[in-house]
């Protein structure tokens, strides 16, 4: 039995925020993001991407195993992946849990919903990605702000006979040095709501504290920079791939400057590349499905069979591998 992704779907806040035309967003190339609105939650978007899949002809009742990928919880505790289980209507004889992974979470998912099937212990596995972090954000923070969209996707994994696996070639990598260049540092158990809150503002009137996230954006580059070639090389290698034999490549849409920096980094100007943020920004953890999905309408006529994904960010983290769309029957 080996996992392949066998439909996808995503699901985006009403409320649209269009960016200022200034020379960050030339810079970004994010016009607009999708925010969610004051009572709606990442599990509200969750649920909307799940029923949108089933709609799309996948049965509910064989689900074996909930993922859900989030660091926008409804709660400390209980995981938010058992409230989406009683939401969904889903069996109570299924496992079910929440993980906290921001730009790579995609991929681990991938990583853990594989496991799950290939050894036996899964048939079809439901990963659901959804973040708010609009809600993480100072509403005064303008340099922070316009780079992220709120959205959530679901995406089916099912255990198929094959010689070979939909997912493989996976390669992860984690530097928690590097934590504090993108963190919100109260909330936790190590600082606690209730601490004293600290403001800062810098040379641009841009307001930032202790209760939001704090992101130093070129610390975030260069690390992206320095590791995303080399897991590249060794995904690439693994799956026994040179670069012209990949359908697509699909990194983490963070925003048109980093992925355009990482495609000449890479040397990949002259294959296949998403890069489509434009209407969406930097959607965190579902940032590659709904890639995935926008990208398999954008080439209906094509065979996807080697499709390289890169994901990378808040950790610091990061993963990459090799995925097969060839089965994906409900898009």
């Amino acid at each position: 039995m080996k996992a392949y992704i066998r439909g996808l779907a995503y699901a985006l806040p009403e409320q649209v925020e269009e960016n200022e035309k200034n020379r960050l967003t030339k810079k970004t190339g994010i016009l607009r993001r999708h925010i969610a609105a004051e009572g709606e939650l990442a599990s509200d978007l969750a649920v909307q991407a799940a029923e949108k899949l089933f709609a799309k002809g996948l049965d509910r009742s064989k689900v074996d195993f909930l993922l859900f990928c989030t660091e926008s919880p409804d709660y400390i505790l209980p995981p938010t992946a058992c409230l989406l289980q009683n939401r969904l209507g889903l069996s109570k004889h299924i496992g079910a849990f929440d993980y906290n992974l921001g730009c790579s979470g995609f991929v681990y998912g991938l990583g853990i919903a594989k496991g799950f099937i290939e050894s036996g212990q899964a048939k079809n596995v439901l990963l659901i990605t959804a973040e708010t972090y609009s809600k993480h954000i100072h509403p005064q923070d303008h340099s922070t702000a316009p780079l992220f969209g709120d959205g959530a996707s679901a995406v089916w994994i099912e255990g198929l006979e094959s010689e070979t696996s939909g997912i493989r070639a996976l390669h992860y990598g984690t530097d928690g040095s590097g934590a504090e260049n993108l963190i919100v540092p109260v909330g936790g158990m190590r600082n606690p709501y209730g601490v004293d809150k600290k403001e800062t503002t810098d040379q641009y009137n841009n307001i930032r504290d202790n209760y939001h996230l704090q992101m130093v954006g070129s610390a975030i580059s260069e690390f992206s920079l320095e590791v995303v070639p080399e897991t590249l090389q060794n995904v690439l290698a693994e799956a026994g791939l040179a670069k012209e034999d990949v359908d697509y490549y699909v990194f983490h849409q963070a925003n048109n400057f980093m992925l355009k920096y990482l495609q000449q980094k890479c040397d990949l100007l002259d294959v296949p590349y998403w890069n489509d943020v434009a209407e969406y920004g930097n959607t965190v953890s579902s940032s590659i499905p709904l890639a995935l999905e926008d990208m398999l309408k954008a080439n209906a006529d094509k065979i996807l069979q080697n499709v390289v994904i890169m994901g990378f960010g808040v950790g610091l983290s990061w993963a990459g591998g090799v995925i097969d769309l060839t089965k994906e029957k409900y898009l």
